[in-house]
């Protein structure tokens, strides 16, 4: 299987978190040429995303959250994720 196209990833997380307030993509996967995990053609991203599910909840518990979306493509399409993920009033503080 190849990497999902930043479009893909877009719907998926669009879905997923239909609430949030901000979304950014990045296909980090030419840093990563020759890494195990992209001899398969699985990408490397980064995730950039504000949302008001993440109020309150720990690193742990917004990263399961990301990850659930893409869940059925890891580790053949998406083989690892960059997350930065912040509730808007942390991404308020913080931009």
């Amino acid at each position: 299987m190849t990497r999902p196209s930043l479009d893909e990833l877009r719907e998926r997380f669009a879905g997923a978190f239909p609430e949030a307030d901000s979304l950014e993509l990045q296909d980090d996967s030419h840093l990563h040429a020759g890494h195990a995990g992209s001899a398969g053609g699985a990408g490397h991203y980064t995730v950039r995303i504000v949302s008001p599910r993440f109020d309150g909840a720990s690193t742990v518990a917004r990263h399961r959250l990301v990850y659930d979306a893409v869940r059925e493509w890891m580790p053949h399409r998406v083989h690892a994720l960059v997350i930065v993920a912040r509730s808007p009033a942390e991404a308020q503080a913080r931009p």
